[in-house]
């Protein structure tokens, strides 16, 4: 279970959540999260445009305690029509470092020629409701860029936190919810190592219902 999908899964605030869309699934990890700290009612919507992907989702959902509540999509978002979303969550494509490519078959899936930045935002909004949130995760310098980008296109940043694995490093990883409607950005921060490299408390409350032993 990778770092980025628990942090997101445990970050994204499901209050007065209904209905819910994962955006580029991979294998299911942030749906399930999702499906745990949910209502029995919620629905949750994973998409995918790598088959592979989907059918390893559908594997793990189907061994999961939710298999009616989370249904898996094999198509882009771009195609993808639907009634509104209360919350959409996406751990979006990008290269970590672009000297090293992922192997072909995975080329479509991870990477931001697929989904650009502006269509991500462009069609999260085309499934939002007018009152929802969409939560994402992404390394510090393609966060500020997306903001940025979505300020422009009438998004708010109104939650926002940045991680890092050590009190003396930089961020890493931030997480933020975008709305359509004005709010002050509210402003967090994540530290996931102590000095024993002992995980913080923090860590520790945020992702406890996801481990096995914490």
């Amino acid at each position: 279970m990778g770092t980025d999908g628990v942090l997101l899964g445990a970050w994204a605030d499901t209050q007065n959540v209904t209905r819910v869309l994962d955006v580029g699934t991979g294998s299911g990890v942030i749906a399930l999260m999702l499906a745990q700290r949910t209502l029995p009612d919620v629905s949750i919507d994973a998409i995918d445009i790598s088959i592979k992907d989907c059918e390893q989702a559908t594997e793990n959902i189907n061994a999961s305690p939710w298999p009616e509540k989370v249904r898996i999509i094999n198509q882009a978002i771009q195609t993808y029509e639907s009634e509104p979303y209360d919350l959409i969550v996406t751990n979006p494509p990008y290269f970590i470092d672009s000297t090293k490519p992922p192997a072909e078959e995975r080329t479509r899936a991870r990477h931001t020629e697929t989904l650009s930045p502006y269509e991500l935002l462009l069609h999260a909004k085309r499934l939002l409701s007018p009152y929802g949130k969409f939560c994402i995760i992404l390394p510090n310098v393609e966060a500020q860029s997306l903001v940025s980008l979505a300020l422009k296109q009438g998004w708010y940043c109104t939650r926002l936190c940045e991680f890092r694995a050590r009190i003396n490093k930089t961020t890493e990883r931030v997480l933020f919810q975008l709305q359509q409607q004005k709010q002050e950005t509210v402003k967090e921060s994540l530290i996931l190592y102590e000095q024993d490299e002992e995980w913080t408390v923090a860590y520790k409350n945020l992702t406890r219902d996801f481990y096995v032993k914490i």
